[in-house]
């Protein structure tokens, strides 16, 4: 695993053992940054289901003010640390070992990192067919689209399995999505004026 593109330009990124992530493949990562270029400079960005950060990673060495990496996993996380020390970059990112279904997606103490631009949001595959109307998952992406989350006009992007079928708050408005080595990733935008959300339990 390495990053593609930018200032740490074919630095290392760190693996678990075993099967605990899905990597990214450089192919993936050059489609998906190639269209995102004009949205990615000094935006903050958040990488969901981070795995060892490989597309924050990517995100900040093409130039973006600032990720935040929500990964559950504990040892997955360890790693994630150990690649951000390695890169240099601790002071442009936050490692919040988090379930992102769950999240409030508001961080403590790192007021200039949100709202967020840009979210990353790579989740397990076999999560998305439970991804329906009112599912953890489901409520997670609404609560995701909070005025006070995501700025007005904020990117997802959503990896599936290609001709994956799942519900998708109406809050986020399909933009773009593009079919690769037999995986979808979808681009959403934000509505402007998102309707209010229940709070989640802390």
């Amino acid at each position: 695993m390495r990053i593609v593109a930018g200032k740490y330009r074919r630095r290392k990124v760190l693996s678990p053992p075993g099967n605990t992530t899905r990597p990214i493949t450089d192919l993936l990562k050059e489609v998906v940054f190639q269209r995102l270029e004009p949205e990615i400079v000094d935006r903050r960005v958040a990488d969901l289901f981070a795995g060892t950060g490989t597309i924050g990673l990517e995100a900040l060495s093409r130039g973006a003010h600032s990720v935040v990496f929500v990964e559950k996993d504990r040892r997955v996380h360890e790693v994630l640390k150990e690649n951000v020390e390695r890169i240099g970059v601790a002071d442009d990112c936050l490692c919040w070992r988090n379930d992102m279904l769950r999240c409030s997606f508001r961080p403590k103490n790192v007021d200039d990192f949100v709202p967020f631009d840009l979210a990353f949001c790579d989740p397990p595959f076999e999560m998305i067919p439970r991804l329906v109307t009112y599912s953890p998952l489901y409520r997670s992406l609404e609560r995701l689209a909070r005025e006070d989350v995501t700025s007005d006009g904020a990117l997802m992007l959503l990896r599936t399995p290609q001709q994956a079928t799942f519900d998708m708050p109406a809050v986020w408005t399909p933009e773009d999505k593009w079919t690769i080595q037999e995986m979808d990733v979808h681009l959403y935008r934000r509505h402007t004026d998102p309707f209010q959300i229940e709070e989640p339990e802390r």
